[in-house]
């Protein structure tokens, strides 16, 4: 069953989902003084990703209760290398006051010497960094446009299971075409419309303290259409909706349930494969860089592999028709959370 949701407030008066489904646009309004959990539990973050055949840029900003965190990372697709840095806020709670909507109210944070802003202007989004510890001192300075026509997104509202008043509102929003520069030491990237794509993950909910989730997502051209996906699973009720869609051409294509189907031992070890229940979904996955992180603090702890690489494949639209992918960047991630 994949349920369509309505307009109106994310959270009734006892802090529970009104409804629980997939959305193609914002119709679901968060307010996180209407969540009746404990601060701790609050999980909110941005996260872009904006990738070119040859390189790519990850930010991060996020509020996750006991604590914030700024993150960046460079992504050198030809020589097979991931860097990351970061900054640690503790005892964030809602402080960093990150926007309600993923469609208006600016972000704006400092830690140290590290700078993230991401902010709306008319047609697009401007992202901007300044980080010059990142890469122990080399620095990395820049700012990227990316471009919003009118298109759909992914939404999706998912309960916990026995947990109330634990949910995860989710928007990703793929296929956003990026122009700007970045400068890493003293080499500076150009990125160009016609090859850099970005993709938002904006996620704002109450989480429960032990759980492993799987992601992948790919943003480019096919056979010079604007194309792109968005799969995952692996928290939460999803008997009402899944995350899974296509875009193409800046129209949403529901899919049902698809699942990871991860090479043993190493995830960057050998192809990854995806299927689909319903059929429309085969893709094979050849992994580049593991861009793995762990943040160990005990009680909390965070271990992610986020795997970059090439997705090859076929889908099938809605209308029936079949597309075939060949060598898309982009990449799939299992990242297990204790917060």
């Amino acid at each position: 069953m994949q349920h369509r949701m309505g307009v109106g407030p994310l959270l009734d008066a006892r802090g529970r989902l009104v409804e629980r489904g997939y959305a193609t646009s914002e119709v679901r309004t968060y307010d996180r003084s209407a969540i009746k959990a404990g601060a701790l539990r609050i999980k909110e973050w941005d996260y872009y990703c904006i990738l070119t055949p040859r390189f790519g840029l990850a930010l991060t900003v996020a509020d996750n209760g006991y604590l914030g965190f700024l993150g960046t990372s460079w992504l050198d697709l030809e020589q097979k290398t991931a860097t990351n840095h970061g900054a640690i806020i503790p005892w964030s709670m809602g402080k960093m006051k990150l926007p309600a909507s993923a469609d208006s109210g600016d972000i704006s944070q400092r830690k140290g010497d590290l700078e993230l802003s991401f902010r709306h202007e008319a047609g697009g989004r401007r992202l901007t960094v300044n980080d010059p510890a990142f890469a122990n001192g080399k620095g990395l300075h820049g700012e990227l446009w990316l471009d919003q026509p009118d298109m759909d997104r992914m939404v999706v509202a998912t309960p916990f299971p026995n947990v109330p008043k634990a949910f995860y509102y989710n928007q990703k929003i793929n296929c956003m075409p990026a122009r700007g520069k970045i400068t890493l030491g003293e080499e500076t990237y150009q990125f160009s419309p016609e090859s850099a794509f970005a993709v938002l993950d904006w996620g704002r909910g109450v989480w429960t303290y032990n759980n492993t989730w799987y992601w992948g997502s790919a943003s480019g051209l096919v056979k010079g259409r604007p194309f792109g996906f968005n799969i995952g699973y692996g928290f939460g009720d999803t008997s009402a909706a899944s995350e899974n869609m296509l875009f193409v051409d800046g129209k949403a294509h529901k899919l049902d349930h698809v699942t990871f189907h991860m090479p043993e031992g190493a995830p960057d070890s050998a192809l990854w494969k995806f299927t689909s229940n319903d059929n429309r979904f085969e893709m094979d996955f050849a992994p580049i860089i593991n861009r793995h992180q762990t943040t160990d603090l005990g009680i909390l702890k965070t271990a992610q592999d986020q795997v970059f690489g090439l997705f090859s494949g076929r889908v099938i639209l809605d209308d029936g028709s079949q597309m075939t992918v060949k060598d898309l960047p982009g990449f799939a991630e299992e990242v297990r959370n204790r917060w």
